[in-house]
């Protein structure tokens, strides 16, 4: 049996961190390899230039700082926070000097990246203070095919679900989002935004879903109404995926017309409130995430998890309960779909591989 496959037989949460050991050089040397895979040459190139100025002495105190990051690297982020000041810059039009980068041309980027680095510590210094905000509209899609799928296995296919680390909550729309996945259609025909991932394997089932509601929990919730707090998060979109721009746009106008039900709490006093109110005959309740666990402390990771288990063992086929996990494996550099329930969740399903933003689900299930 796979390492993989073990971790999901288990039912262990170990997997939801795999592969994110490891100093700072290799944490910079892995989010290359992981975006080049994702598609994002240009990202690739900037973190590659930051990693090759590392060990300057005369780089400055935000070079310095990542170079003493005193935490894991790679669980924390630090390439793509770092990659998303630098992004920043460039959007804003400061530092023109970064423009053949983005554009794809020639360029000597240790150099170019290495100057903007020094020269702008004191602005890029604040993105290292806490993870990026990467809260993207395309995931959504992993969490409605598992939602099909436990449709499938007999499950309610009415939904109220809770997500932790919601960020700005986009993925807290996605009853206003319409999905075609792999010729499976569902959502509603005016939507904000239509899904087409490119789909590999065969179809979800084609069952009926609703939502009798959607909230969340972010330890810092962003405000799309707030456009520096929206403009943040555009500094995180990896420049390749244009769309993903407009995706955001498209959020930022549904969250106008009606907000995400979005609160400051942390994951697992979320959970724990979650699980404790009481719940609708007829409706699956299910927690959902996406590049999440790698940020939630240990100690609340164990909570979550007897917290799940614990109301797991009173579930019912009347009031059934699911776990949707979609995150990062750094060792395969890719997503998995996860898919735990009860009654009968005493292992994980790996229903799916998918891409970093949905752009592609390779169906398993």
């Amino acid at each position: 049996m796979a390492q993989d496959e073990k971790r999901l037989a288990s039912g262990s949460l170990g997997g939801f961190a795999s592969g994110f050991g490891g100093n700072v050089a290799e944490a910079f040397a892995n989010q290359v390899d992981y975006c080049r895979k994702n598609g994002a040459p240009i990202t690739a190139r900037i973190v590659a230039a930051l990693a090759a100025v590392l060990d300057d002495p005369d780089a400055g105190a935000f070079l310095t700082r990542i170079r003493e990051w005193q935490g894991k690297p790679l669980a924390d982020a630090v390439p793509l926070r770092a990659a998303g000041g630098i992004h920043a810059l460039y959007q804003s039009g400061v530092e023109p000097s970064l423009a053949p980068i983005y554009a794809g041309e020639a360029a000597d980027d240790a150099a170019i990246v290495g100057e903007v680095a020094r020269r702008r510590a004191d602005d890029l210094m604040p993105w290292l203070d806490g993870p990026p905000q990467t809260n993207e509209a395309g995931r959504s899609s992993n969490f409605v095919a598992a939602m099909l799928w436990l449709a499938g296995q007999g499950l309610p296919g009415r939904f109220e679900c809770f997500e932790i680390g919601a960020s700005a909550g986009i993925n807290l729309m996605l009853d206003r989002y319409r999905y075609d996945l792999g010729g499976v259609e569902t959502g509603p025909e005016a939507a904000v935004m239509t899904f087409n991932p490119e789909w590999r394997g065969s179809p979800p089932p084609a069952e009926a879903i609703s939502f009798a509601s959607l909230k969340g929990c972010d330890v810092a919730p962003v405000d799309l109404a707030d456009p520096a707090q929206a403009q943040r998060l555009r500094a995180y979109i990896w420049p390749e995926h244009a769309e993903r721009f407009a995706r955001l746009d498209a959020a930022v106008a549904a969250a106008e017309e009606r907000a995400p039900d979005l609160v400051k709490m942390n994951a697992a006093d979320f959970v724990e409130q979650q699980l404790a109110a009481p719940q609708e005959e007829g409706v699956t309740r299910v927690l959902m995430h996406s590049i999440v666990m790698q940020y939630v402390p240990e100690d609340q990771r164990e909570r979550i998890g007897r917290a799940m288990e614990a109301a797991g063992e009173k579930a019912s086929p009347e009031k059934p309960l699911a776990w949707i996990a979609v995150e990062a494996d750094r060792t395969l550099l890719g997503h998995g779909v996860k898919v735990r329930y009860w009654p009968g969740g005493e292992q994980w399903h790996l229903l799916a591989r998918s891409h970093a933003h949905g752009a592609w689900i390779e169906w398993l299930g």
